[in-house]
């Protein structure tokens, strides 16, 4: 459902994509001390990924926007967004050449460096309703546990409120987030989980006391943790458009409520810094944003053992990989 610019409403057809597609290689090993099996290969297992894709687009202004969830044999959920669609410019004088906040992309035109972000809304469901979310930040070890100067660990903090959970990616600690559900124990005895993976993300750089930093509070961390609130849909709040702040998960999070073993929704803000090249122009090809859910310690062990390998009889002269070179 979607609405005219009067303000109606009406109803879209076939605005959604669900389809099956080949995803190259999900698993593959050789091991050569393995005698030649009856298909010819010597001790080759390999099998065929495939995922379930559930995808739309949205055109926005210049930009269009396609919103691409990919759902994986081993468990993995993966949300990735293609950006493309025409730049915005603005003209310039023709004897102007070095631009402060532009890329020159041709005589008298210039194209903005500017951002985009986006956040998944996550209502999360781990083996059941309450969950808990921690972070893992690796490091070294230290220097006198270390003496070889190359051990390294993970080391995971639960987060028990609302305000501990607005968290930053961080590339040096490697960091990622857990939703765990300690009610329920994997084979070892830890919570089963799933984990955010970030994948390419940036920064805003929005002054603190700027209009865009007080209406989209959502973009001061990438990382927030509510606790259910079926009135809490928004990041920005229900009226963004001129809205002066105040409202929306900045505005929820101060409450600070508990969130260990509750009803949550994890908030996962992901974003792209785009300086313009000439190769976008006149229209842009597509860029690439994504991030990971992923089963950590979810399942007993690799959910994909039972997948059988891909029939090659059929292409046994014709594949490079058809015979050993052993």
């Amino acid at each position: 459902h979607l609405n005219r610019l009067n303000g109606e409403g009406y109803v879209l057809s076939n605005a959604i994509c669900m389809h099956e597609e080949d995803y190259g290689l999900l698993t593959k090993h050789t091991d050569w001390r393995q005698f030649v099996r009856s298909n010819g290969h010597r001790g080759v297992d390999h099998k065929r990924s495939r995922r379930l894709v559930v995808s739309f687009i949205a055109t926005v202004g210049n930009y269009e926007y396609g919103f691409f969830w990919y759902f994986y044999l081993d468990g993995t959920i993966q949300m990735e967004v293609k950006l493309t669609g025409i730049i915005n410019t603005s003209g310039i004088l023709k004897t102007q050449t070095e631009l402060r906040y532009a890329t020159l992309i041709a005589e008298g035109l210039e194209a903005q460096i500017h951002q985009h972000h986006f956040v998944a809304r996550l209502d999360m469901c781990v083996d059941g309703i309450n969950n808990t979310v921690s972070e893992v930040n690796s490091r070294p070890e230290d220097d006198d546990k270390n003496p070889s100067g190359t051990a390294f660990l993970a080391e995971e903090a639960v987060f028990n409120r609302e305000l501990e959970a607005q968290r930053r990616v961080d590339l040096y600690t490697a960091r990622f987030w857990k939703i765990n559900n300690e009610n329920v124990l994997n084979r070892t005895g830890k919570p089963v989980a799933y984990k955010i993976n970030p994948g390419e993300n940036c920064y805003s750089y929005m002054k603190v006391g700027s209009s865009l930093y007080n209406r989209a509070p959502f973009l001061r961390n990438h990382l927030w943790v509510t606790k259910y609130d079926p009135r809490e849909k928004y990041p920005a709040g229900d009226y963004p458009n001129q809205n002066k702040g105040g409202d929306g998960i900045d505005f929820w999070t101060g409450k600070n409520r508990t969130i260990r073993n509750q009803d949550l929704v994890v908030w996962y803000t992901f974003g792209t810094h785009h300086v313009v090249r000439l190769e976008d122009w006149p229209i842009m090809p597509c860029a690439y944003l994504s991030f990971k859910i992923q089963p950590c310690g979810f399942f007993d062990q690799n959910p994909i053992l039972d997948i059988p390998p891909p029939d090659d009889s059929h292409n046994q002269r014709s594949s490079c990989h058809s015979k050993s070179t052993l």
